[in-house]
């Protein structure tokens, strides 16, 4: 479910671009979801042991360092920032990757070993390159939000 949830949300926004259908709802309203879904996914992966407690911390880390700065710079009035290509590419890799370790701690799925292995090292293989992807759009937003901050509404 978490896999066609991301693949929804990719192919709603890319419909919506397409078709010119784009809101000011809805450029806040996905990234919340985006947020709210690899949170949750990532409650679940750390429940039942389907991802390295490393893995789960660094990516709560960054989600919760991204909600905290823009709710900051929403208090302090500055001009609202758009979800950047490559962060939005970086937790579709992470709403890809999670389910895919999710999938290797119920028997019912694994049925061999070499099923739990390729699941859970390609999943494991993708979350280090969506936590990669994810930092390096941090790092873009970071003169993207002095900018905001430095236009905010007087």
């Amino acid at each position: 479910m978490l896999g066609i949830a991301g693949i929804t949300d990719f192919l709603d926004g890319y419909v919506a671009r397409h078709f010119n259908q784009v809101t000011e709802i809805g450029k806040v309203i996905d990234p919340v979801a985006d947020r709210i879904l690899v949170g949750g996914s990532l409650v679940v992966a750390l429940i039942s042991h389907s991802i390295p407690l490393a893995i789960g911390l660094i990516i709560i880390f960054r989600e919760v360092l991204m909600s905290v700065t823009t709710v900051i710079l929403a208090l302090l009035k500055a001009k609202r920032i758009d979800v950047i290509w490559f962060g939005k590419a970086g937790t579709f890799v992470l709403m890809v990757a999670i389910p895919l370790m999710i999938l290797t701690s119920y028997s019912a799925v694994a049925h061999t070993a070499a099923v739990v292995i390729f699941f859970y090292k390609t999943g494991l293989v993708l979350a280090v390159i969506g936590i990669l992807m994810s930092y390096v759009a941090t790092i873009m937003y970071v003169p993207i939000a002095l900018k905001a901050y430095k236009s905010r509404q007087q």
